[in-house]
């Protein structure tokens, strides 16, 4: 039987324990991490000492602050993203979101209003495309905008950004993220509020190792390769995947997709949740997990 999908995606070790596999055996694609980044397990593997001690962000915030080339006073380091959002939506609770977007943003505000300060993710999720240099938002989801880009941040002014360092260094079980903002009253409140030792002493050690090892501009610069390699091989089977500019594609129309891959141990991102039933989001895979999908494609065609 073939697990459900969650609302988010990321079901490899639901699907792993229904196959009889490894979790490693599964090529999950329904959640869009960078297919580039480092093994971060091994770097932890080497930093459990941190673990015997109380969390002190303070040099993960000056490494981060210092790759971004930003105000330390400007940061604020979180326990994944979804902490970031809570936070600023906790610290300024009236925002307009227009759908479809990630639902995190609806979950948190307290109240959503046409006429309330924009929230937006970019590049946008789910249809991956970047925001126009006109558009505004008072309140910019960059947890993607590197690896589209290979810049850390949009940089606009009097905005707050969340990101999360997650996603770019494919550890989603680690949970760092953060708040940029120049608006030090506000960052002052979000202090305030963030629980005491919210990031893990573990993930705190890690940050400046794994910042030393980022690349974004090669990462992005790969990442279009392969996105484009991807939407070559989607196409070739009927598919039809939506111009983008992130580490994923939006496909159209796409049919029971999930439940075609699934049998084989391959993972899409059933849309459902944002509103797009029978569409798709398919992660950038690497070389090896395009041969993965392509054979997989290949065997439910």
């Amino acid at each position: 039987m073939i697990p459900p999908p969650s609302g988010h995606g990321g079901d490899g070790p639901r699907l792993a324990a229904a196959l009889g596999i490894a979790p490693s055996a599964v090529l999950d694609l329904s959640v869009s991490l960078n297919p580039l980044a480092p093994d971060v397990a091994t770097l932890a593997a080497t930093s459990l000492e941190a673990l015997r001690q109380y969390p002190d962000p303070a040099g993960a915030t000056a490494a981060l602050a210092d790759a971004m080339g930003i105000d330390r006073g400007h940061l604020l380091v979180t326990n994944g993203g979804a902490e970031a959002i809570a936070l600023v939506a906790a610290g300024r609770p009236r925002g307009r979101v227009e759908e479809p977007e990630f639902s995190l943003y609806r979950r948190h505000l307290a109240t959503v209003a046409e006429d309330g300060p924009r929230w937006r993710s970019n590049p946008h999720n789910p249809t991956g495309r970047l925001a126009g240099p006109g558009e505004r938002a008072a309140v910019w989801d960059e947890a993607f905008y590197p690896l589209a880009t290979g810049h850390w941040t949009r940089g606009d002014a009097d905005t707050v950004v969340v990101g999360s360092l997650t996603k770019l260094f494919a550890c989603p079980g680690l949970r760092v993220g953060y708040v940029v903002a120049d608006d030090t009253d506000f960052m002052a409140r979000l202090r305030r509020h963030q629980p005491a030792w919210s990031v893990g002493s573990l993930a705190l050690a890690l940050v400046p190792r794994m910042l030393a090892l980022a690349d974004l501009s090669g990462w992005a610069a790969r990442i279009a390769l392969l996105r484009h390699e991807l939407s070559g091989l989607l196409s070739s089977y009927a598919l039809r995947p939506q111009p983008s500019d992130a580490n994923w594609l939006l496909v159209e129309q796409a049919g029971d997709l999930r439940g075609r891959l699934a049998p084989e141990g391959v993972l899409v991102r059933d849309t459902t949740s944002f509103g797009l039933p029978g569409w798709a989001r398919v992660a950038v895979p690497d070389e090896d997990g395009l041969e993965r999908l392509a054979s997989a494609l290949e065997a439910t065609a």
